[in-house]
Parts: C-alpha cells; sequence; structure tokens
C-alpha cells in the first residue's frame, strides 16, 4: 500500500472502521501524513497566530483525525489478532507506549484470524 492510498483509506473510506484489519502500511504511512500536516500547520499557526500563541490549525486538524487514528490503530492491532481495547495500555507511561509500538511493527497474522482475513493475501 502506498502514502496515496493509505491516506485515502484511512480518512474516506474507513474513517470510524473500527472492524477489520490492517497493513502495517496503512498505519505508518498515515502516521506520517498525520506528522507532516501537523508540523506544517503548526508551522502556520505559529506565522499566523505568533509563536508563543493558541495552535488553532493544528488542534483543529488534531481533532479531524482523532477517530481515524484510534480506528487505524485499532484495526493494526486486530491485524495481529489482539483487540483494538490494547491501545489503552498507551496510558501507562513510557511502557505502554514501547509495548505499543513493538505491537504496530508485527507483521501480520498469516491467514484469517478472528477479526477476518488477512488484508494483504486476503485469505
Amino acid at each position: 500500500m502506498d502514502f496515496q492510498t493509505a491516506v485515502r483509506t484511512v480518512l474516506l473510506e474507513k474513517y470510524a472502521t473500527f472492524s477489520g484489519r490492517a497493513r502495517r502500511s496503512e498505519l505508518w504511512w498515515f502516521a506520517l501524513f498525520n506528522l507532516v500536516v501537523s508540523l506544517v500547520l503548526s508551522f502556520v499557526d505559529g506565522i499566523l497566530f505568533g509563536w508563543a500563541g493558541a495552535s488553532i490549525l493544528s488542534g483543529l486538524f488534531s481533532l479531524a483525525v482523532l477517530i481515524p487514528s484510534i480506528a487505524v490503530g485499532a484495526r493494526r492491532l486486530h491485524d495481529i489478532g489482539r483487540s483494538g481495547w490494547w491501545q489503552l495500555v498507551a496510558f501507562i507511561p513510557i511502557i505502554g507506549l514501547l509495548l505499543l509500538l513493538y505491537w504496530y511493527i508485527q507483521p501480520s497474522q498469516d491467514g484469517s484470524n478472528e477479526f477476518g482475513p488477512n488484508p494483504i493475501t486476503g485469505a
């Protein structure tokens, strides 16, 4: 899955879809999109509203992509056979984020699992 396909899939086709599975590339391309857009909007916020001012544009963008970010994270966890609720482990300082990162980089489970067919092979 390429950058454009991943962003289109997450934002347009599966905006609030928490079921199914997501490939690693879908999650990581969308994360890169979030990072780049957030940095650009933060820079624009700094120019428009002052560097010590409010982050209006980047804040609105963050709110707009909150649901799809959680949804693609849940689908990625489904891809390795875990419940999407495991994202809550991120609230455990340091260890939780490292554990979630470790799960996000794991390869897909072969074949179908309880969350659906493998998004790479379709089986």
